[in-house]
């Protein structure tokens, strides 16, 4: 029998640092440094996760065959250098700011990553697997082609920048995958909406997903204002930016003097009130994504034939155009990278080298093969409660046939409970593993999380979790859709018309009127980020939204993130009941322990944590 073939990939030193671990092709293990330090999006060295992922691999790092790196460090450099060649004198602050980052460790990357694992596993260099690079888009167009459950179909690719490319097309058939085309920088979709993320005052690589949310509250005015004067956009889909209104190129910020005359000012200054204005450009740049990406899809239809569609890079996040897209009908069906940026090229990187260089077999998973992206850490009943009794905690260990009645109706009695089980999600969304769960039928439940619970801006749209078998009883979407990643509109059938005063309503004032039978999880455009639960991935997750439906007639529940804002999602149960004591959590689950706020100690350390985090 031949030795089965171990690939660890590794994603780093730009933002969201990742590893993953693939055996034969298939995905063992997956996980962002961040949930390991505590730094969000973290892009260090994954010392951390890559620990997990061959943990989890049973396998030690002298057992891997190749280590591969999710971009091309030298490709990339020849990209600064140019860039700055063709906009000299202009580029010379960002160049020197630049250049000793580069010059002390991104040129000499293989050197970096080789005395990085050397330490990491007490080997010498000559002792290590073998070190191999793919290109960023090569990464991204693996991770959404290879574990999708398409045999044939086309993929996009759309980021900020790879080493050149920032949008790519390719044709993935069996364990195949063709590159088609590309787009390349400065011309970037992915940075025409950060631009547009920094100009309203949030933080570029993070605060896009703020942008999006706050999108329905605003009206599209600036939509003609960017298409006339920032980017030159064809019927085919493809783009070029006018970059004299950037100084992403030149600079150390987004934009330039000449987008601040266009847009009437200079950019909001981060945590200060959010405008109409904001608003406004939110709904604006959004419109302008939905119109490029609707554009594009049509375009690699026409030219591929392919039914279906895969999808990866950070722009593959705006699950508002990932919707609009799906339901244009220009593909029967959409795949989303659930780790559709930076961390999942880890995982790319990994499947590239498996079926591009080892002609590996790829066998295509009925939903995918990602396990629902449940590919992180998982903790013990021992493990557990040993930490529990250690930190004082109090709690009870209930059997499930107990514990998930139980839990449905402290969520009908409209309590926020900490939900912790099975192993972590990979990728930026909380998927029941690591979630913060309420009733979705509350009308004051948005705002509690908002302000009491996570500490962030109360315009915020929260998530349903949703029994697959139930989805179309609530929203008009007729399929899966497992990572959070397509947004769709909430069924007529439970929402709430509304009256001509709160018709005539704009900006944040529309938040407080209730849209739906569930005014938790609508947004005000009547729209909700979904995710369906399906029992074969997470059956205990599944098992408590059930529990909650035989109770309330409900089989939907709010669905956010375990953390507060600016802190990575918890890993571990430490981190879990930390977050549960300082915050207004009222209940916290993990795994088969409940705890009640009440029950448990006061915290006497608790004062001045909130500066632990940097806001997002």
């Amino acid at each position: 029998m031949s030795k089965s073939q171990s690939i660890l990939g590794i994603s780093a030193y730009y933002h969201d640092s990742a590893a993953a671990v693939v055996c034969d092709g298939k995905i063992i293990a997956a996980a962002q440094e961040e949930r390991f330090s505590r730094k969000k999006h973290d892009a260090s060295f994954p010392a951390e996760a890559i620990k997990y992922c061959l943990e989890a691999a049973g396998v030690q790092l002298q057992d891997i065959d190749e280590v591969v790196f999710y971009d091309k460090p030298l490709v990339k450099f020849e990209r600064l250098l140019e860039t700055y060649l063709s906009y000299a004198p202009r580029g010379l602050r960002s160049f020197i700011a630049a250049m000793p980052v580069w010059l002390k460790e991104k040129l000499y990357l293989k050197s970096t990553l080789k005395r990085e694992l050397s330490e990491l596993a007490g080997l010498d260099a000559a002792d290590l697997p073998e070190l191999l690079f793919t290109e960023h888009h090569q990464s991204h167009a693996a991770s959404a082609f290879y574990p999708s459950p398409f045999e044939r179909a086309a993929v996009l690719c759309l980021d900020g920048v790879g080493e050149w490319a920032t949008t790519t097309a390719w044709v993935g058939e069996g364990s195949s995958l063709k590159a088609l085309w590309e787009i390349d920088f400065p011309h970037s979709l992915g940075m025409l909406y950060s631009a547009f993320t920094y100009y309203t005052g949030f933080k570029v690589n993070s605060g896009e997903y703020k942008l999006m949310g706050l999108a329905p509250y605003g009206n599209p005015k600036y939509v003609d204002v960017i298409k006339e004067h920032l980017l030159d956009l064809k019927e085919d889909g493809s783009f070029r930016l006018d970059m004299s209104y950037f100084s992403y190129c030149t600079g150390l910020t987004m934009t330039s003097a000449k987008f601040d005359d266009l847009f009437g000012g200079p950019p909001r200054k981060a945590e200060s009130e959010v405008s109409q204005k904001e608003m406004d450009l939110a709904a604006s740049i959004q419109k302008v994504t939905e119109e490029v990406v609707l554009l594009l899809g049509k375009s690699i239809r026409e030219e591929t034939g392919c039914e279906y569609l895969c999808l990866a890079g950070g722009v593959a996040l705006n699950c508002v155009a990932n919707g609009e897209l799906l339901r244009s009908g220009i593909f029967k069906d959409i795949w989303v990278q659930p780790a559709a940026g930076d961390a999942g090229g880890a995982l790319g990187a990994a499947l590239a080298v498996w079926h591009d260089r080892h002609d590996g077999a790829r066998k295509v998973e009925p939903g995918d093969s990602m396990s629902g992206a449940y590919l992180g850490p998982q903790f013990n009943k021992e493990e557990i409660r040993q930490y529990l009794d250690s930190a004082g905690a109090v709690y009870e260990e209930l059997d499930d046939d107990v514990l998930m009645p139980r839990v449905a109706d402290i969520l009908s009695q409209e309590n926020v409970v900490g939900w912790f089980q099975g192993r972590m999600e990979f990728g930026p969304r909380a998927l029941g593993a690591r979630s913060i769960i309420g009733d979705p039928r509350s009308k004051k439940m948005q705002s509690v999380m908002n302000l009491k619970i996570k500490y962030r801006e109360s315009f915020r749209p929260f998530a349903p979790s949703v029994l697959m078998e139930e989805v179309q009883n609530y929203f008009d979407h007729d399929r899966g859709s497992p990572y959070m990643l397509m947004v769709a509109p909430v069924s007529e059938q439970i929402r709430t018309p509304m009256t001509p005063d709160e018709d005539k309503l704009f900006g944040i004032d529309k938040l407080n009127v209730s849209r739906s039978e569930l005014p938790s999880i609508t947004h005000v455009d009547y729209s909700a980020r979904i995710q369906t639960v399906h029992r074969c991935t997470n059956p205990r997750y599944h098992a408590l939204i059930s529990a909650f439906q035989v109770k309330t007639g409900c089989g939907v529940v709010v669905n956010t993130s375990f953390n507060v804002r600016g802190e990575p999602i918890v890993c571990t149960p430490e981190d879990s009941y930390r977050c549960f004591m300082r915050t207004e959590m009222d209940y916290l689950v993990i795994e088969n322990f409940l705890l009640h706020k009440p029950d448990q100690a006061k915290v006497a350390s608790d004062e001045g944590w909130m500066n632990e985090f940097e806001l997002d």
